[in-house]
Parts: structure tokens; sequence; C-alpha cells
């Protein structure tokens, strides 16, 4: 159980709950995820929290292995009125703003989002942390070596459950220091990892718990899962909710997924396990 503030709004999370994805990018790897117009945005807003998500996570910049960077202007241009318009519409809906920069962050609350998702955990602008401390926010370390563009060719680990740990007691010491008080881990399955690291991660995900943070995972359809099997993204539902199902098992608080209605499903079906 954990409990996360919200500019004066509590939700204790008692068991695991969903983060569903929605890009507001026309470059994102999985294109059912991609919604550049308001109304789609809107639309797929709706379905997923009538399936059961408890966040929306609202991207404009691509993190895909080697994905063009835009500018601050072209992504806030992507993310704001989205946010906006979602808050306007659902009011209930708890947003995260998936940025690596700062100027983002602090737009995107300012305009209705709740939480900070950093795939850089603080390593790709050194203005994030104090931001974030800044705006009193939920904040989420993903790990990561390099940017999106170089970190296929970081995947050296002498033990990479060793090293994605270290890195996390740093980040924790570092953020909590500029005063972020609510740190959600992230092991960054895909960023800086070959396929058998990450399958590594999951399969000792259950070691992470000991850092005492909320875990999230973010497996969903992502490559490791179709190239292992054959396919491509559009069919890699059910590889991703196998790894969610080992996930939830060893641990996971926050399953980030394309697909909120099946992750519910591994959810409500993992808790007579657990």
């Amino acid at each position: 159980m954990f409990t996360l503030h919200f500019k004066g709004k509590e939700i204790s999370i008692l068991s695991p709950v969903v983060m569903g994805i929605l890009n507001a990018t026309p470059d994102s790897f999985y294109n059912e995820s991609r919604k550049q117009s308001i109304d789609e945005a809107l639309s797929l807003t709706e379905k997923m929290l009538n399936d059961g998500a408890t966040f929306i996570d609202i991207g404009g910049q691509s993190t895909r292995p080697n994905s063009n960077i835009i500018s601050v202007d072209e992504e806030l241009k992507r993310v704001i009125p989205t946010i906006e318009a979602i808050s306007k519409k659902f009011p209930e809906a708890n947003i995260s703003i998936d940025t690596y920069n700062a100027v983002v962050a602090e737009q995107a609350v300012e305009a209705g989002a709740m939480m900070v998702n950093d795939i850089g955990g603080g390593t790709l602008d050194e203005k994030m942390f104090e931001t974030v401390a800044a705006l009193g926010v939920p904040y989420i370390c993903m790990h990561i070596k390099g940017t999106p563009q170089t970190m296929q060719q970081q995947t050296n680990y002498t033990n990479v459950i060793d090293e994605v740990k270290d890195f996390f007691a740093e980040k924790i010491q570092q953020a909590e220091q500029v005063g972020i008080k609510q740190i959600i881990l992230d092991i960054g399955f895909g960023f800086a990892k070959t396929i058998e690291q990450n399958f590594e991660l999951v399969k000792h995900f259950n070691q992470f718990t000991s850092l005492q943070k909320p875990l999230l995972l973010g497996v969903s359809r992502k490559s490791s899962i179709y190239k292992t099997l054959g396919i491509t993204a559009q069919e890699a539902l059910n590889g991703t909710t196998v790894l969610n199902t080992i996930s939830v098992l060893n641990g996971a608080n926050i399953l980030r997924v394309h697909d909120v209605k099946e992750a519910m499903e591994v959810i409500k079906l993992a808790q007579y396990f657990r």
C-alpha cells in the first residue's frame, strides 16, 4: 500500500493499478497509442478510464530507440492542449506527463497534470529534480543510460540487477535531498538493456521491493516481447500479459500499458495468488 498526494487530492493504492498510455506523437512504436487530435485523445481517455485506469500518461516526445528529438516548443504544442482538454472533460482523471524536459513538466502540471514520469531519471535535464520538488507532485524515476538515441549502445553491465538498484539508490538520495517526497521507480525495460537483460530484470523484479518505493513496470508491446516471439507490436498483447502477470506477482504496483482492460484482468486474477 502507498498513498500519493496531488494538489490536495489523495490516492491510497491498496493493490496494483494501471496507467494507460496516450501518445500525442506521430511516431511512437505502437500506432494504436498515437492520438494527435484532441477528439482522438478524449475518446481513448474515456475508454481507458472506463476500463479501469487509475492514471493516464500523456507524452509528446517519442522515446523509442533512435527516435527523432523534437523541440521543447513542439512538445508543449502536442501535450498542453491534450492535458487541458482531458482535465476539462474528465476532471476525475489523474494525468501523468511523460517527459524528460523540466519546462514541459512544469507547464504540464500547471495545465492539469498531477505527476511527472521522467524516462531520464533526472539525467537528461539537470533542472528536473528541482522543478519537481517545487511542483510538489509525485515523480516517476526511470533507469536509463545515455539517451533514446544512444542507449542501445550502452548495455554493458557486470550485474544488471545490482547496477539498476545502485542507480535508484543514488537518484532517491539526490531527489529527496532537493525535496521530492513521492518517488516511484521504473526499471526501464527496453532502455539501455538487451533482451536478455530485460527478462533478467523481470525475473528478479521482487529484488527492487527492498528499495521501499512503489514500483512501476512498462513492458507493454515492447520489442523484447515481439522480437522474441517473432511477431509484431500489434500482436504482442498476449506476451505483454505474461510479463505483467509475473511482475505483479513479484511486487509491481503500477502497470503502464496500452491495453487497460487486459491489465486490470491480470491484477484481479493475480490478487488470488499474492
